[in-house]
């Protein structure tokens, strides 16, 4: 799964987006182009036709990571959670292996030997050598069982923390109002409350569904202060001053100090714009609730949804005929044909192949180098599928000894609706843009190609792996690519322009507030994984940060980092949304807002971004909250 990668370097991002640069061509020097099948079909009309209906059985590519989210059956997704802590703990064995570990040190020690490999080699070997350190190779015998002792405590903890996060809480019912009970879901004589209800008209369901969801719970606060103590004793014994020192080598930003530097330059460019967006939800409050006009944190996501309906009329079932997701795929079909030079087609899989019958098999070809790899569409909702888009790498690629490429594999899993008896399936504005944004990460995975699979595709940092994912927001947000694909799937009428505008007027709405919410998010992650023991509870530390980083009041009794779920894939990290979103808004700025399809000849390198961006944050806001068509 994409969120848990940390491996890499920049040479697998937007330089993958780029063919041809250096003379490498897409599939690099050496790597032979592969044969187009005359079988496949037209990507558009495969995701508009029913499925054919033919029992299948098991994907027979089986990883871990993706069948433990995603396969219909428990029993397949409990195995595959056990098989995760078996390998999670064998590869921690495997970073303490003194031998490994003394054979690869000395190569790094032979420079004549260091200087005749090629670059992508020699980075491989170094990014080895930095998994070897952050483990405790160097501590003596009985440090280094301690050091893999901790990893698998710290793995069980992260688990037990992700069940814990999403599990919902009970009241009694006769403590709820009885006109806002039948919101909630009823058990005998207790009412569930399984999340936050954030789009609920009626501020009280919101209200008591925030205090209830949030509630406070000792097991779970527990688990996550041993989690955080643990990561802590973790990297003093490997050598680091803090968790976050520890996982933030290898990343863009290097260091923790320069993750808050960031986050702070960002909140203050922020406020101005953030204070004006909650003047504008407490107008709108006030305007529908009179008598108790203060916002409140559960209030955002529903009343900026309510200026976004009364100023532009956005209303999702005037966009969707035009969206249909054969019309939207045939649409990233043309963009990364005309950009790339690649094509998807639709391919039959075999028996046995795929999951479920709904799954499409996209085969990525590129007009001079042939097939690039594949895509696994598994985009329709189905019951016990999670309520998360996600990509998942099956299969790296990697130049393989013979010289020929081994084709990555990947899955796409998103939520959308079946197609209904008259209608193909049809996408919301938001759903659109969702299926642009994870067609990002698979085009990654198809492009990023190297020779070694530790650091193919989206194994990159992690704070620049949603660079071309969000860069594809971008696309899905400006008419001209638009255009080209929105028609209504009756009439084949075209979006209208105006349509499109308003849409993305609306997205204006509050977005500064969105992203300092999203800023004050990641300033607790740095907050946790900083100097330990922490001066406070992380339930008082989150009150502390919420108010200076957020501005909307701290609610007594509630605990929202016991559902912080991210904590878990991007400790110390989770500021590598916002750092993406402004690399990518600046890639936008500089290489495709004259024109989407013909990105510009002298764009910047990514270290000229980052250098820029780390520096003095020299971001044209407009764009980075995506103010623009």
């Amino acid at each position: 799964m994409l969120c848990a990668r940390r491996l890499g370097g920049l040479g697998a991002g937007i330089a993958a987006l780029r063919p041809g640069r250096a003379g490498r061509g897409i599939l690099g020097a050496g790597i032979r182009a592969r044969r187009v099948s005359t079988s496949w079909s037209p990507v558009g009309a495969a995701f508009n036709v029913k499925p054919q209906g033919r029992r299948l059985d098991l994907f027979s590519e089986r990883r871990a990571d993706f069948v433990k989210i995603a396969h219909p059956e428990p029993a397949f997704r409990e195995a595959a959670e056990e098989a995760c802590r078996s390998i999670g703990t064998m590869v921690e064995k495997l970073n303490t292996n003194v031998e490994l570990y003394q054979s690869l040190q000395k190569l790094l020690a032979d420079k004549n030997l260091v200087d005749s490999l090629d670059p992508e080699t020699r980075r491989v070997a170094e990014l080895f050598m930095f998994d070897f350190e952050i483990s405790g190779i160097h501590l003596d015998k009985e440090k280094r069982k301690r050091a893999v002792d901790l990893n698998v405590k710290i793995l069980d903890l992260s688990s037990t923390f992700l069940m814990g996060a999403n599990f919902p809480n009970k009241i009694v019912k006769h403590l709820l109002p009885e006109h806002i009970r039948h919101n909630f879901i009823s058990d005998g004589d207790h009412i569930i409350i399984d999340g936050l209800h954030a789009e609920a008209p009626d501020d009280l369901v919101r209200e008591a569904a925030y205090k209830i969801f949030l509630y406070p719970n000792a097991g779970q606060l527990k688990c996550l202060e041993e989690l955080l103590s643990n990561r802590d004793l973790l990297a003093k014994l490997v050598g680091y001053s803090t968790f976050s020192h520890r996982a933030l080598q290898g990343t863009i930003a290097k260091n923790p100090e320069t993750v808050m530097q960031f986050l702070e330059k960002l909140s203050d460019k922020l406020s101005e714009r953030t204070r004006k967006d909650f003047a504008m939800i407490q107008g709108m409050k006030m305007k529908l609730n009179p008598q108790k006009s203060e916002v409140m944190p559960w209030d955002p996501p529903y009343y900026s949804g309510v200026i976004r309906a009364e100023r532009y009329n956005i209303e999702p079932s005037l966009y969707s005929p035009f969206f249909s997701l054969g019309a939207c795929m045939e649409g990233l079909n043309i963009l990364f044909n005309r950009l790339l030079g690649v094509s998807l087609y639709a391919e039959q899989p075999a028996k046995g192949e795929v999951w479920c019958e709904d799954v499409r098999k996209l085969a990525v070809v590129h007009e001079s180098e042939g097939l690039l790899g594949y895509i696994y569409c598994d985009f329709l909702q189905r019951a016990d599928k999670p309520h998360q888009d996600c990509h998942f790498t099956i299969r790296g690629g990697r130049l393989k000894e013979d010289g020929d490429y081994q084709l990555p594999v990947v899955v796409l899993m998103l939520n959308l609706p079946h197609p209904s008896r008259g209608s193909p399936t049809l996408l919301t504005p938001g759903m659109m843009e969702n299926l642009f944004h994870e067609m990002g990460h698979a085009m990654h995975s198809m492009l990023g190609r190297t020779r070694y699979q530790h650091i193919t595709g989206t194994r990159c940092p992690t704070d620049f792996a949603e660079v071309p994912s969000i860069l594809m927001e971008y696309f899905a947000n400006d008419y001209r690519v638009v255009n080209q694909f929105a028609r209504h799937y009756q009439t084949g009428q075209p979006l209208p322009k105006n349509m499109v505008s308003r849409l993305c007027e609306s997205k204006k709405v509050c977005a500064a507030a969105d992203m300092q919410l999203q800023v004050f998010y990641a300033t607790l992650d740095q907050i946790y994984h900083g100097k330990h023991p922490l001066r406070r509870s992380t339930t008082d530390i989150l009150k502390e940060t919420q108010e200076k980083f957020y501005g909307l009041p701290y609610v007594p009794n509630t605990a929202w980092q016991l559902r912080f779920s991210h904590l878990v894939g991007y400790g110390a990290k989770y500021y590598s949304y916002l750092m993406s979103r402004a690399v990518a808004s600046m890639v936008w700025k500089e290489c495709f807002l004259q024109d989407p399809f013909n990105m510009l000849q002298k764009c910047p390198s990514v270290e000229d971004f980052v250098s820029a961006l780390v520096s003095d944050l020299d971001l044209d806001f407009e764009t980075f909250l995506m103010d623009s068509e």
